[in-house]
């Protein structure tokens, strides 16, 4: 069980960003929080009814396709979250009702389950998916007809929206750690392996240009769709290149066939580790390949020592239908409904635009299993605190690194010098 709570807190200016140098990526699209001071036409009026004993709030995960192998997992912790809730007296005296979709690792699906949700089934707001171009799909959904959306995973920053808060990670509290754990070991060639998609995509090129302040070499670069398991090809590359360590952005199932490949091809954790940034506690076993010695970047890990995540862990194993372990994105699914039980509860409403205002005014809190967690009412993303993991023989993750406390959420990198503001305007554009 989660304990959350709000105080009054002062706001804070945003940071100075840094100017010069120039990045050409293809794309287009608009910062959301600059977008959101001009006129915008009135959203779409909502049928959401709460004058009963319920809420209705909204599931969406990919429970098919590639995505599967990680969404499950965050669709069964939501309904364990909506059922403690209901158990703990519901949202301001309302039982939660959720309704489950499926996006099916299907971006217009997502989207069109979103309106579904929205305008046919009335939900207050969604909770779910996991690739930014999930996200992306929803967006401009909840922003049409101002709903809220829940969005769990760790991403590449670059992105804000009154409609959306972020309970995973920004760039600067997994990728940022991530690199200066690798400069701290004496790394000094990298290469980068994604998914072909707009995270892998936008989180490397601010790899390189962090990689360039760190006097690190990208020795190469490599991408393979998301419902594409073939890496030989682009291993053999890694193979040639002999990188101290392998930055892997890679999603859902085609971790499995980079694993292979990566094995396949001689290599070791004892000679070119993998840094991974979506491979936790329940994708280790399942890559079909022992995977111990190759490590993780998140915020959460099971074997975190915090006071909350024991029960958290035994909660989740006594669940029906529980995977066993628990992971970082799982746990960001379970904070999100706590989240969103704060915010209602600050603002005595489930009405979006006085949810909003009472993230602005209030300073909110969740007592988290990873520790307690606090909201950017500006922003909408929530401190973490950044740990790196060694994958053991158990498949579970020994802490090698942890940062100095909670780090705030900076997802447009505004207080960093190697980021100039022209580079960012121009991932944020390709990012769409």
């Amino acid at each position: 069980m989660i304990i959350t709570g709000t105080r009054l807190r002062t706001l804070l200016a945003a940071g100075a960003m840094a100017s010069a140098a120039a990045l050409v990526l293809a794309g287009c699209g608009a910062r959301t929080d600059d977008a959101a001071s001009s006129e915008a036409p009135a959203a779409a009026e909502s049928c959401v009814d709460t004058s009963g004993d319920t809420v209705k709030l909204g599931f969406l995960n990919s429970l098919t396709g590639g995505m599967a192998i990680s969404e499950t997992t965050v669709s069964n912790v939501l309904h364990m979250a909506a059922d403690e809730i209901n158990a703990d007296g519901g949202i301001l005296g309302k039982q939660i009702e959720y309704i489950q979709e499926d996006g099916a690792t299907d971006w217009p699906t997502f989207a069109e389950k979103t309106e579904k949700l929205l305008t046919q089934d009335c939900v207050a707001a969604i909770f779910g998916g996991w690739t930014s171009s999930s996200r992306k799909a929803v967006k401009p959904v909840v922003e049409e007809y101002n709903g809220l959306f829940f969005y769990p995973v760790q991403y590449e920053g670059l992105e804000s929206s009154p409609n959306i808060y972020y309970t995973g990670a920004t760039t600067n509290q997994q990728i940022i750690p991530a690199m200066d754990y690798l400069a701290s070991q004496g790394v000094k060639t990298l290469f980068l392996a994604g998914s072909d998609y707009v995270f892998p995509r936008t989180a490397n090129a601010i790899i390189k240009l962090y990689a360039e302040e760190l006097g690190i070499e990208i020795v190469g670069e490599e991408y393979v769709p998301l419902d594409r398991d073939d890496w030989t090809t682009q291993v053999a590359k890694i193979v040639e290149a002999d990188p101290d360590y392998i930055f892997n952005t890679i999603n859902g199932s085609s971790n499995v066939g980079f694993i292979k490949a990566y094995y396949d091809a001689g290599l070791t954790p004892e000679e070119t580790p993998i840094i991974s940034v979506s491979i936790a506690e329940e994708e280790a076993p399942a890559m079909g390949h022992e995977v111990t010695g190759n490590y993780a970047s998140w915020n959460y890990f099971q074997s975190l020592d915090t006071p909350n995540n024991p029960a958290f862990i035994e909660a989740w194993q006594a669940y029906p239908g529980s995977s066993g372990v628990t992971s970082d994105p799982m746990e960001a699914a379970y904070i999100s409904l706590y989240l969103y039980k704060a915010l209602v509860e600050a603002a005595g409403s489930f009405d979006v635009d006085a949810i909003n205002q009472a993230a602005l005014d209030n300073e909110i809190t969740v007592d988290a299993p990873e520790g307690v967690v606090t909201l950017n009412g500006e922003n909408h993303h929530i401190s973490k605190p950044g740990h790196i993991g060694r994958i053991n023989a158990d498949n579970q993750f020994d802490i090698v690194w942890a940062s100095d406390g909670f780090i705030e959420p900076d997802p447009y990198l505004e207080q960093y010098s190697w980021f100039p503001e022209d580079v960012r305007n121009a991932l944020v554009a390709a990012a769409g």
